[in-house]
């Protein structure tokens, strides 16, 4: 009774609205002026470009600038990353299974490297989750804009978000002296405990995904990232009942989520207004993020949807199958590699 009241507990707001509002902007400017040069090909990568603005969230201004610094510049080479992965599959000539493949391992890479790198540039929130969202969803995109429009669009709405970080500077009630963080000094211990997450990171992603990919082989679906980003959704948290809690409120989070997003989806959509829609999404979820994460799904599992609509238009309804299914392959896995220690102690000490 105790875990499941925990897991539909809300707690207390902290200025949850600051953040979510900086967050909900630097996603909405970037996209609607793209909407208005005609140029959804490129949403993509000022829609991850943003994800700068989740970083530093509760730090004075010289904090925050420095840590979102260090995270949309880890960002942009994900970003990058992406894609020459995609010009790579097609440069070797590889067909869809193997380009599949290629995929599957290489974001199993970039989870387990950027959790590491996170941790140890002391970054929150913690983990690879939005890196392998961003590196999986742009190399897998069919038919790629050029590379320089791209880096572009992601450079600038990353320099967007380091400007909405510390505007409020402007006003006099809100500014503090400019400090910049500590340097970075890590305990081998910590170094330890960095190289184990990332190990912890590698395996969900990469069990993830290839349970996925073979599931959608047999069943006919896709989009077997969604089932990586929701592998490693339990891995954050500090004791095993939080993170098995986190895996859990990820599937019922993500059934609700797609009920609204069915209705949001029911009337049809003007670009504009699809792009309103998703800073509101945004803005949602941030004010949610840390207090509820399940109530922040129902937030996060359309935003995700209608930003993948957004590029690579496809059916509502395979969309919708292909989330709830990746997102419960992902979270399986995800509790299991959390259980799998302490399960493996028990079997040592029989």
């Amino acid at each position: 009774m105790k875990f499941l009241a925990d897991m539909f507990s809300i707690a207390p707001g902290n200025k949850d609205h600051h953040p979510a509002l900086r967050c909900a902007v630097g996603v909405f400017v970037p996209l609607i002026t793209l909407v208005m040069l005609g140029r959804l090909d490129l949403a993509i990568f000022a829609s991850f470009g943003a994800f700068t603005g989740i970083y530093g969230r509760g730090e004075p201004h010289g904090t925050r600038f420095v840590l979102q610094l260090r995270a949309g510049l880890l960002m942009l080479l994900v970003i990058f990353l992406a894609a020459l992965a995609a010009r790579l599959g097609v440069a070797w000539g590889l067909d869809a299974m193997a380009a599949t493949w290629f995929l599957v391992v290489a974001t199993t890479l970039v989870a387990g490297g950027c959790s590491l790198l996170i941790s140890l540039l002391r970054l929150r929130p913690g983990g690879s989750l939005f890196h392998i969202f961003a590196f999986a969803a742009i190399a897998s995109i069919p038919n790629q804009p050029p590379l320089g429009e791209g880096m572009l669009v992601a450079v600038l709405t990353t320099a967007l978000s380091l400007l909405i970080g510390f505007s409020s500077r402007i006003l006099p009630s809100r500014r503090a002296p400019w400090v910049r963080p500590p340097a970075i000094r890590r305990t081998p211990g910590e170094r330890r405990a960095a190289w184990l997450e990332g190990l912890g990171y590698l395996v969900a992603a990469g069990v993830a995904g290839s349970l996925a990919t073979l599931a959608g082989q047999w069943l006919g679906f896709g989009h077997n990232y969604w089932a990586m980003v929701a592998a490693v959704v339990p891995l954050v948290g500090h004791t095993t009942r939080h993170r098995i809690s986190r895996g859990v409120q990820r599937i019922i989070g993500t059934v609700l989520g797609l009920v609204v997003l069915a209705a949001i989806l029911l009337p049809g959509l003007e670009p504009w207004q699809t792009v309103l829609v998703m800073a509101l999404c945004q803005f949602g979820a941030e004010m949610f993020i840390i207090r509820q994460y399940l109530l922040a799904q129902v937030f996060v599992t359309p935003l995700a949807l209608i930003s993948t609509l957004l590029v690579v238009p496809a059916s509502p309804a395979i969309l919708l199958r292909d989330r709830i299914i990746e997102t419960v392959i992902g979270a399986a896995v995800g509790i299991g590699v959390v259980l799998a220690p302490a399960a493996w102690r028990r079997l040592r000490g029989l």
